[in-house]
């Protein structure tokens, strides 16, 4: 049982730094809990006004600093808490840490209040599908199973409601997992580990390292769960304490999930059983058939039924801008994948694909390798059309592997392709890269490209 949070936190002063989801979250939590709170936020539009406008409402103790951060605040508190999308190197948090002030992220506020399993699941790619696929498997086997995290609800907001039986599969992204201290997973997931958000962190080293915590406070009575196809990832387990189990398309291992003869089995010490068929996983692409293997890995040791997870994949699409069929046209398929913010995801993404692509890209540039594309541009892409920041850089790495046109918007883009495409041809919307030079996130450029091929269908 968790220590009751008005007994830690009445009376006590936390600065949250940011006001989206996470940030509003917890500090609505730390306001019934009895907290002195300072919400800093950079934004003081507003919108941003408007939205805080229920947390402001709330009985308690409640500070705005709207418009940027105040150094002082930072020297000035017992707690900071900090919302994903504020880095590490905040000058300010320079102030808390001379004073020796901890420094947290939301989930680490969460876990240390939450009753129940939790299941930590982390990755470059492919960490939402996972996540909403093993909780759907756990609520079809009869657990009370929530999903959480980077997902989009904040892990927060289920501390009030938590019992013991309950299970949170939480997605966890490395932001979250630079600002943990005790978050303790009972089975943890690393899917893959590719080049991702180096714009943030020092390297690739340094962001493995920052994966690599979320097995960093895990015991022997803990499950961890590995790629074994997956190079880096499995490097990782030498360091590891807890129990490891693997999940792999292409070999079959000791303990996880693997496929043999197109049938996916889950194998421990109780022997072997049968999952599904790789025929009966509706999404499309390779990647999405090890994504229902990790959950798998995940959902079974936490008490899911092997039967469940064929009624599961058999009927689960998978989820609103990953690989997300939009419209058939004249002949021609729209597909969203706002989420291959990444230069390895729109890579998977080329890759599930025949071919006769016309590829929208670009956005904001995290430091990925662009000419690793090249091989898969050459032999599907008819035509790339690049949008935003990166667009000069795609096109130094890209220009002798497909003919590119530049647009200065996605619905631009959006009917670029048209004018270009036949029947029989997909436009893909593979950024891989981040959309903040043009979007406040990878959701609304989804649901921009998804109202711009709308608008295509209503001309027809």
């Amino acid at each position: 049982m968790h220590a009751e949070p008005g007994r830690i936190y009445g009376g006590r002063t936390v600065l949250v730094v940011g006001a989206g989801r996470s940030g509003t979250a917890a500090a609505e939590f730390l306001l019934r809990a009895g907290a002195r709170v300072i919400l800093s936020e950079l934004r003081g539009d507003e919108e941003m006004r408007r939205s805080l406008a229920p947390l402001a409402a709330l009985a308690g103790d409640l500070v705005l600093e709207l418009g940027g951060h105040r150094r002082e605040s930072f020297a000035a508190c017992d707690l900071v808490v900090l919302s994903p999308g504020v880095p590490a190197s905040l000058p300010e948090l320079e102030a808390s840490r001379a004073r020796g002030i901890p420094i947290i992220a939301e989930v680490e506020l969460a876990c240390r209040h939450l009753e129940g399993t939790l299941i930590g699941i982390t990755g470059s790619n492919g960490k939402t599908t996972t996540t909403t696929l093993a909780c759907e498997i756990l609520c079809a086997s009869g657990l009370r199973a929530r999903a959480a995290g980077n997902i989009g609800v904040p892990l927060i907001r289920f501390v009030p409601e938590s019992r013991p039986g309950d299970i949170y599969v939480v997605e966890l992204s490395s932001f979250q997992l630079e600002f943990i201290d005790r978050l303790r997973p009972a089975v943890a997931a690393i899917l893959n580990l590719t080049p991702d958000h180096l714009d943030r962190h020092a390297g690739f080293a340094a962001y493995v390292e920052i994966k690599r915590r979320i097995f960093a406070n895990q015991t022997a009575a803990d499950l961890a769960v590995l790629n074994a196809d997956d190079r880096p990832t499995r490097a990782l387990e030498a360091g590891i304490r807890a129990s490891i189990a693997f999940f792999s398309r292409k070999e079959e291992v000791a303990r996880g999930a693997f496929l043999r003869a197109g049938r996916a089995i889950y194998r421990d010490a109780r022997g072997e059983r049968e999952l599904f068929a790789a025929a009966q996983v509706r999404m499309r692409g390779d990647h999405n058939l090890e994504n229902a293997l990790a959950a798998c890995a995940v959902a079974v040791p936490a008490g899911a039924a092997p039967e469940s997870a064929a009624r599961v994949v058999s009927t689960f699409r998978g989820v609103e801008h990953r690989l997300e069929w939009v419209a058939d046209i004249d002949g021609v398929s729209y597909f969203n994948d706002s989420k291959a913010t990444n230069v390895d995801a729109a890579l998977r993404a080329l890759a599930a694909f025949p071919g006769n692509l016309l590829w929208i890209a670009g956005g904001r540039d995290k430091g990925g390798d662009f000419t690793l594309l090249e091989p898969l541009v050459r032999s599907k892409v008819k035509h790339l059309v690049l949008l935003g920041e990166a667009a000069g850089k795609i096109r130094e790495a890209l220009g002798r592997a497909a003919e590119i046109t530049e647009a200065r918007s996605l619905p631009e883009a959006v009917e670029l392709c048209r004018r270009m495409a036949q029947p029989g041809d997909t436009v893909l919307l593979a950024p891989a890269c981040a959309s903040f030079d043009m979007f406040r996130n990878y959701e609304e450029r989804g649901r921009v490209f998804k109202e711009a091929v709308r608008n295509l269908e209503s001309k027809r």
